[in-house]
C-alpha cells in the first residue's frame, strides 16, 4: 500500500512505530506470554541487574555507590544465575541497556552481556538507555500534556538526551546539547517538558520556562528495562553478539596529564 504520494516508506514507518507501541502495553500488562530475561544497566554510576520473568521482575541487585561497575557486577549476575537455577528459571535472552552514557560503563555491561549471550547461547536485546529513564519517568509522573526530555550527563554544560510522548514514542532523537538559555524552546514554547537524569539538574538553572519541570532521582535501573526488552523479544529484533557495540553518541577522549618542569 502507498500513500498520497505513492510512496511505501511513510506508511510503512508509520505500521512498525503502531506495532512497536501495540507490543509495548500488551508485554507492560500481561497481554503476551513473555520470556525469562537477564537485565543489565550499567551506563551511569549506577549499577544494575535484574531477572524477569513473564515480564514481572523476580531478582534484583542495584547499587547507587559508583561507579563500581568492574566490582561490582560480575558479583551481581552470578548472584542473579544463582537465583535462576535455583528456581529452574532456564534463561532466554539477555537484555542489555545499550547507550549513550558513560564510555567505560557502556563497555563493562556490553562485554559481560555478550559473554553471557555467547555462553549460555541465548539472544542479545539492545534497549536504548534514554527511552528506559523516559519509561521511569512517565510511570512516576504520568501527565499526558507534557513531553519528557531524558539527559544524561556529558560534562560541562553538555548532555545526551532524547524527546518523548507519554506513549514513549520519540518526538526528538538521541544528540549531543550544549545547553543554552535557547534549548529546547521549539518544545517548550508549546506545552509542558519534564527534563530528568543525571544532567538535569546542572541544566534547572539555564532552563527557566514556566514550561520546564525538572524530576528528580530518575536513573537508568535495569527493572525500568523490561517492558522495552519484552517488546523487543516478541518482534524477535535480536543484535549479532559478535559485532555488537554500544551506542557511544561520541567517541571517547583520554586525557593525559600534564608534565610539570621541576626548577633546580
Amino acid at each position: 500500500m502507498r500513500d498520497e504520494h505513492g510512496d511505501f516508506s511513510t506508511i510503512n514507518h508509520t505500521l512498525v512505530q503502531t506495532m512497536n507501541l501495540f507490543l509495548y502495553f500488551c508485554t507492560l500488562y500481561g497481554i503476551i506470554t513473555m520470556a525469562n530475561i537477564l537485565h543489565i544497566e550499567t551506563s551511569t554510576t549506577v549499577c544494575s541487574v535484574a531477572l524477569s520473568v513473564d515480564g514481572s521482575i523476580v531478582f534484583e541487585r542495584v547499587s547507587f555507590e559508583g561507579p563500581s561497575h568492574a566490582a561490582l557486577l560480575g558479583v551481581f549476575v552470578e548472584e542473579t544465575i544463582a537465583f535462576s537455577k535455583d528456581k529452574c528459571y532456564l534463561l532466554e535472552a539477555v537484555a542489555l541497556s545499550g547507550g549513550p552514557g558513560s564510555y567505560t560503563g557502556l563497555r563493562i555491561g556490553a562485554s559481560m552481556a555478550k559473554g553471557l549471550c555467547m555462553g549460555w547461547d541465548v539472544s542479545l536485546i539492545v534497549v536504548p538507555t534514554l527511552q528506559v529513564m523516559a519509561s521511569q519517568a512517565i510511570r512516576r509522573y504520568g501527565k499526558e500534556d507534557c513531553l519528557y526530555c531524558a539527559m544524561l550527563d556529558a560534562r560541562r554544560m553538555e548532555v545526551y538526551s532524547a524527546i518523548y510522548d507519554v506513549t514513549l514514542s520519540e518526538v526528538r532523537k538521541v544528540s549531543a546539547d550544549i545547553i543554552t538559555s535557547d534549548s529546547y524552546q521549539t518544545f517548550l514554547a508549546h506545552k509542558t517538558v519534564c527534563f530528568f537524569g543525571n544532567g538535569a539538574a546542572k541544566c534547572s538553572s539555564v532552563l527557566t520556562s514556566a514550561n520546564a519541570l525538572f524530576l528528580d532521582d530518575v536513573h537508568p535501573l535495569a527493572a525500568d528495562m523490561v517492558p522495552l526488552a519484552e517488546q523487543v523479544f516478541q518482534a524477535k529484533q535480536f543484535e549479532d553478539i559478535a559485532y555488537f557495540e554500544p551506542y557511544y553518541l561520541k567517541e571517547f577522549l583520554a586525557t593525559t596529564q600534564k608534565k610539570t618542569v621541576k626548577r633546580v
